[in-house]
């Protein structure tokens, strides 16, 4: 998809209190942009990356700034998770994805005590497919997730493998925004819970599936799929 153009270059002064970011510009003045991610950040929110910022349409905003991406090892990063389910959303509808293809796309679809991403559905053929955004690695070439304990996304991979058990297709799906990234594991020295559930569900049937991102300071798309290490 497409990402908001004009974009200003700057470098991370500091990230705080979840949602704000101080970023100093190329003339020295200092502006503080909403950070929509809730996550740590871990490895991509520190000071003196690059980064670039995108100023807000409506001039009410509280916030004139929004943080768009991060450069992290020589690569473009998109922080923004609002954006993640759009940009596998359009992959879906395009076809894009291996194995995905072909189906209307229902996004937000209701299931137990939660709103999964997406339904996926064609003739009688039902998926539930969840989404999660990756921005960590190993320090190497491996992405991981997650960069925070998050019960949240446990709770996500026990409903796909109730839906397994009913019948249903049910896809967790990483999207891997680092460039370097050449494979897939779950972060167990960051949440070693989160890495026992998924290889429990994945060893009942639920599919896990992990793709790069492409990202550029003009768009983000769903790249090639990456080995899945569990």
């Amino acid at each position: 998809m497409r990402l908001p153009a004009p974009m200003v270059e700057g470098i991370l002064v500091r990230r705080y209190q979840r949602f704000l970011a101080d970023v100093r510009l190329e003339d020295g003045s200092v502006v503080t942009a909403h950070t929509p991610n809730t996550g740590s950040m871990l490895q991509c929110a520190v000071a003196g990356h690059p980064v670039l910022i995108s100023r807000a349409a409506n001039p009410a905003r509280k916030l004139a700034w929004t943080l768009e991406l991060i450069r992290v090892n020589g690569h473009w990063v998109d922080t923004h998770t609002h954006r993640t389910n759009r940009v596998v959303e359009e992959a879906l509808r395009g076809g894009a994805i291996p194995g995905l293809a072909g189906y209307e796309v229902v996004p937000e679809y209701r299931y137990g005590a939660s709103r999964l991403d997406f339904l996926l559905r064609r003739d009688e053929a039902k998926i539930l497919l969840e989404v999660k955004n990756v921005t960590l690695t190993d320090g190497g070439a491996v992405a991981c997730f997650p960069d925070a304990v998050t019960e949240r996304g446990r709770r996500h991979l026990r409903e796909l493998l109730q839906a397994k058990r009913e019948g249903w297709r049910a896809v967790i799906f990483f999207l891997v925004q680092r460039g370097e990234a050449r494979a897939f594991r779950p972060a167990d020295h960051i949440d070693p819970k989160y890495g026992e559930t998924l290889r429990e569900v994945a060893a009942a049937g639920v599919e896990v599936i992990a793709c790069r991102s492409i990202v550029t300071p003009e768009e983000n798309r769903v790249g090639e799929r990456l080995p899945v290490i569990l």
